[in-house]
Formats: structure tokens, C-alpha cells, sequence
């Protein structure tokens, strides 16, 4: 009688959670973007948020939670009900470099990945009036005004990055740390700040205005939304790489029915020919159809940790 009772009971409940998917979305969705307004995360979200509701029926709100390279953020939808009204936006700072902070969640364990959006070339820019010009001649400026250039560590991916720039060419930096991209790129504009690594998408107006200057690509080869921009291998410092790219994540425990919805809305709002533009505008290449599926971005987080994680092991960085 009591497994009858126990079978009725799951049963119930399974039918719920069914009845509940189907009529998934009956209310606002909150997107977390991990960093302040301003920022190539953020304008991401915005775009995806915009072309998503009319898919799903319901307002996307945006909600910036900054701090700590974005793991206050993902903490926040750790905790989440995993029912499909919060998600985030991740990348590779969030749910890869992150490990740096003493974080409370897993990142392989506590979220159920959604789908992936992007590939993203990651930029090292300069003030515009930096007395260099590429890598080379930064290099080379470096060697003869030691301890001169001011680095921005606005998240995981510069700090990682400015450690590997010193051990490869072994000049010296002084680390600048900011909140987000967003700030940082305003004070690159005026000229507080010398160098900064972000995404594309957040340095190509600037550049394309000529308030500040591109140093190099960060990829093995150069970007199709950005073939005038040298890779940091033609700059003279093989193998300096930093991974850029943009995912949804939800919280562990998240439906697959819900899931499902939300990777549709994703992967049509993907095939928009007008959202393929708009990524192009910003430098970004649009993920395969095989890794924007849930299944396809765990794949592809696993092989970034597996890549990285021994990486910034070795070069002893932490943030308590």
C-alpha cells in the first residue's frame, strides 16, 4: 500500500511539473548579467532579451549584479528556484575563470546549461594616445620605461591574461582592478588607464570611432568580424590567448521541458537574420547549431575548464 501511495505521489507530481511546463512562461523572466550596464555581457543580454520575449510571450528583465568578477552574480542564481524565471548570461569569466574566488556553488554541478550564443575574440585595446603601436613596439616601450603601464583587472580573464603577458615577455604591469567593462573602457577612453583586455563587442565602437587603439587579438587566428587586427602570435608573444563567449545558464534542477523553451527562444532569436548582424557589428561569431544546444554547451564548458583550469593553477592567482 505505501509504494501505491509513494507512486501516486510522484505521479502527481511529475504531472505538475508537466502541466507547469506547458504553460511556461506565465510571468516575467529575470536575466542576471553579471557586471555593471556598459559592458559587452550586458549589451548581449539586452539584444537576446529583446528578440527572446517575442518568442516566449514574456518580459525578459535585465538585472546587473556586479562585483567579483561576476561570481556574486552567479551565486545569486545558485540559489534560484530552478523553475525557469532566472537565468544568466555566462561566459568565460563567470562559469570558467571564476575558480580564482572562494566560491560557494559548483560550476560543473549547481546549473543546467541552456545553450551557447557565442564565440568571442578577446582584445587587448590601448588608450589612444599609448606610445605604441601593436605588440612589438609595446613590448619594446615597456623595456624602456619599466613599471610604467597601468593594466585594467576588471574580471578573471584580464587578470589571467596580465599574468600570462608578464611571464611571456617579463616586463611588469601595474593591475588597475575595476567593477566591470563597462567603467573600465570609460577611463581607457579619457586616458586614466593604458591597457585593458576585453571582448570585442564592447572595444569595436571605440575603435571604430578612433578613441582607442587596437594591440592585438587574442585568438590563434584572426577574427572574420575583424581581419585588420593583428593575433598576439604576428605580435611577437605566441600562444598569449584568451577565450571569449556567451551562454545562458540556469539553476541546478531546472526542468528539461523548461530548458527546452528557453534554448528555442535562444536558438531562434539566434537565427534572426537581423541578431546575426548585430553580432557581427559587435565582432562576435554566432556558435554552431550543434553547441547552441544544451547538450552542445557542456560539452564545450567542459573542454574550456579542462583547458584552463590547470592554467590558472599554475600561475598561483586567488581572490578570497
Amino acid at each position: 500500500m505505501k509504494k501505491f501511495i509513494v507512486a501516486l505521489a510522484l505521479t502527481a507530481i511529475a504531472g505538475i511539473a508537466g502541466v507547469q511546463a506547458q504553460t511556461y512562461p506565465t510571468r516575467s523572466i529575470t536575466l542576471i548579467v553579471p557586471f555593471p550596464p556598459g559592458g559587452s555581457t550586458d549589451t548581449i543580454a539586452r539584444i537576446m532579451a529583446e528578440r527572446m520575449r517575442t518568442v516566449l510571450g514574456q518580459p525578459i528583465i535585465i538585472e546587473n549584479v556586479g562585483g567579483a568578477g561576476g561570481s556574486i552574480a552567479v551565486g545569486r542564481l545558485a540559489r534560484a528556484a530552478p523553475d525557469g524565471y532566472t537565468i544568466d548570461i555566462g561566459q568565460w569569466d563567470t562559469h570558467v575563470g571564476s575558480i580564482i574566488y572562494a566560491l560557494t556553488y559548483d560550476l560543473q554541478k549547481d546549473f543546467e546549461p541552456i545553450g551557447l550564443m557565442s564565440i568571442n575574440p578577446q582584445l587587448m585595446v590601448g588608450k589612444k594616445a599609448l606610445p605604441a603601436n601593436g605588440l612589438k613596439e609595446l613590448i619594446a616601450w615597456m623595456k624602456a620605461n619599466p613599471d610604467k603601464i597601468t593594466f585594467v583587472n576588471q574580471n578573471a580573464a584580464a587578470q589571467v591574461t596580465g599574468i600570462l603577458f608578464q611571464q611571456a615577455t617579463g616586463q611588469k604591469v601595474q593591475f588597475i582592478p575595476y567593477r566591470g567593462a563597462g567603467p573600465a573602457m570609460t577611463d581607457l577612453v579619457s586616458g586614466q588607464v593604458d591597457l585593458l583586455v576585453v571582448q570585442a563587442a564592447v572595444a569595436l565602437p571605440q575603435l571604430q570611432s578612433g578613441t582607442i587603439k587596437a594591440v592585438a587579438n587574442l585568438s590563434p587566428q584572426r577574427s572574420k568580424a575583424l581581419p585588420d587586427i593583428p593575433t598576439s602570435d604576428e605580435g611577437g608573444v605566441p600562444g598569449l590567448y584568451m577565450s571569449g563567449w556567451f551562454g545562458f545558464f540556469a539553476p541546478k534542477g531546472t526542468p528539461k521541458d523548461i530548458i527546452a523553451k528557453l534554448n528555442g527562444a535562444m536558438v531562434q532569436a539566434l537565427a534572426d537574420p537581423a541578431i546575426a548582424k548585430r553580432f557581427a557589428e559587435l565582432g562576435l561569431d554566432v556558435a554552431s547549431r550543434e553547441q547552441q544546444t544544451p547538450e552542445g554547451l557542456v560539452a564545450f564548458q567542459k573542454a574550456e575548464i579542462e583547458k584552463w583550469w590547470p592554467i590558472i593553477k599554475s600561475t598561483g592567482i586567488k581572490v578570497n
